[in-house]
């Protein structure tokens, strides 16, 4: 379990391609603090961390997690957000983040002023009943607020500071990111369906 708040960020090494499967050598600070099968989030991807070899790691990820978020387009020099799992004992800054990414997105506008940017997201209209207005929302797993929701649009606002110090800095108009849905708005989704 994540909160949605970057910790620091990596760098990709390498990208390789296995048997269906994508391996990532990644290098980070945080490397020496890790431990083989500790789960950490790439852009918000839960992935399992299998070598360390500090200041570098290695991680894995398999097919349903290369059909479901934007890890395939990734690319050696390409920088990440990470952030190691929660501990029960500290407090919760952002929202309870899984790590398990429901979807892409693309960026149709990015909008700058001084000390703040505004990034415009589609989704696929399905996804739409789990965006509400000012709910929490995670993009490439940064936890964020929504707003100025629509069918299959949603605004975040950027703050300078996490505008410097994750990865949405580099974000342009037709890039896809990764979302993952509240957990909570999730679940209630689900049991109006069944019920």
């Amino acid at each position: 379990m994540f909160t949605g708040i970057i910790e620091a960020e990596g760098k990709i090494q390498e990208v390789i391609s296995e048997n269906g499967t994508l391996v990532l050598h990644i290098e980070s600070e945080i490397a020496s603090e890790l431990k083989v099968d500790q789960s950490v989030a790439h852009n918000g991807i839960c992935l399992t961390v299998i070598e360390v070899n500090p200041p570098f790691y290695t991680v894995c990820a398999v097919q349903e997690t290369i059909e479901k978020t934007s890890i395939s387009s990734w690319k050696a020099n390409e920088l990440i957000n990470l952030e190691r799992c929660m501990k029960l004992n500290d407090r919760l800054d952002g929202h309870l983040v899984q790590g398990h990414v429901d979807t892409k997105a693309v960026c149709i506008q990015r909008m700058e002023a001084p000390n703040n940017w505004t990034f415009r997201f589609q989704i696929p209209e399905k996804f739409a009943p789990l965006v509400i207005e000012k709910g929490s929302i995670c993009v490439n797993g940064t936890s964020l607020t929504c707003f100025n929701v629509s069918k299959d649009t949603f605004d975040v606002a950027i703050i300078p500071y996490t505008f410097a110090h994750t990865t949405i800095r580099f974000v342009k108009e037709h890039d896809e990111v990764n979302i993952e849905f509240d957990v909570i708005g999730k679940y209630i989704s689900r049991m109006k369906q069944v019920s």
